[in-house]
């Protein structure tokens, strides 16, 4: 993903920055997937694998990016605390 494109995109609901999310959080949320445990913010499963995630600063709601393209959309975000 693109640099500049980083620094004018934020989270759609609550305008927060975003910054990329580290490898091991990709990996872990992609055995999750796997394993058929994690939900979006609708609680449906999350079905397909991630390429990485737009993290908002305040840590609580991860974007999945797939094929380079970030899915901005309120209910596709993915809570980290579950």
């Amino acid at each position: 993903m693109d640099d500049k494109l980083l620094e004018i995109i934020c989270c759609p609901e609550t305008h927060q920055p975003l910054r990329r999310a580290d490898v091991e959080l990709v990996t872990n949320l992609n055995q999750r997937i796997e394993a058929g445990t994690l939900f979006d913010r609708v609680e449906e499963k999350v079905g397909q694998k991630i390429d990485g995630g737009l993290l908002r600063e305040d840590g609580k709601i991860m974007y999945p990016i797939r094929q380079n393209i970030p899915t901005l959309l309120i209910e596709q975000g993915i809570p980290l605390g579950q």
